[in-house]
């Protein structure tokens, strides 16, 4: 069903009046919102559309496509080993860190885009805003960027933007099993002979569902019942572990 619905919107885009095909870029998602239940291992959306001008030939253009999810406050702690004990050492608090960050392009960003523009933009870890409260040690932002990359939540150029044909684009971008509620931005951006000449933004809502969604309004809003259940689901898992063990 929803590789029906992006070719029916596809075909829109090519059979849509000269007033909106005008436009430098234009682009959709395969949905603006993804549902986390109890099962969920990750999900993909599909960014896609088309270009005024052909993606080919002397006046090529490219594309590059960040989404960016919730920011966050992170701490990142160095562990020290105190005789053979391993323990919690110096540390920095990173206030506004990107809870999601997915990067795409036709090509590398420092082969379309000059530097200024790339940090403009927000392109590439290198260019990502991280400021640190106490500690400026570069250690631990690369420490952070590690840890973001191992997760699966920050993405450089993890997908291509695929071409089809003279005008059509297309790029995945891949949410991880442990991708946090709230609202994403999507940007679109259209480049040519090292500048940005047309940039559109999409929205994505990625929210809890069904049985999950119960589960986190109960931690949230009664968290003392909540760690009550926990203890109980806990200890009737371990009585039930020991009943079967003792059986076989």
């Amino acid at each position: 069903m929803k590789a029906l619905a992006c070719a029916l919107m596809l075909i829109g885009l090519l059979m849509a009046p000269a007033a909106v095909v005008a436009a430098p870029i234009t682009a959709e998602l395969s949905t603006d919102r993804v549902e986390i239940s109890t099962g969920f291992t990750g999900a993909s959306v599909l960014v896609f559309g088309a270009t005024q001008n052909p993606l080919s030939g002397e006046s090529a253009e490219d594309l590059i496509i960040v989404a960016t999810g919730p920011t966050q406050g992170v701490v990142v702690r160095r562990k020290i080993n105190v005789l053979g004990i391993w323990l919690n050492g110096p540390s920095t608090r990173f206030p506004e860190v990107p809870g999601f960050y997915a990067l795409a392009a036709t090509r590398r960003v420092w082969e379309i885009l000059p530097e200024e523009e790339r940090r403009q933009y927000r392109l590439g870890f290198d260019n990502l805003r991280l400021r640190s409260e106490d500690n400026r040690n570069p250690s631990f932002r690369a420490a952070l960027l590690e840890l973001k990359q191992n997760d699966g939540r920050w993405q450089e150029y993890a997908a291509p933007v695929s071409r089809a044909g003279e005008r059509l684009f297309s790029a995945r971008i891949a949410f991880p099993a442990t991708v946090q509620t709230g609202d994403y931005q999507i940007e679109v951006l259209l480049a040519r002979e090292n500048r940005v000449i047309a940039r559109q933004e999409l929205s994505l809502r990625v929210e809890r569902v069904g049985t999950a969604a119960d589960i986190a309004s109960l931690a949230r809003g009664q968290p003392l019942l909540y760690g009550l259940l926990c203890i109980v689901l806990a200890a009737l898992a371990g009585w039930l572990g020991s009943v079967l063990f003792r059986r076989n």
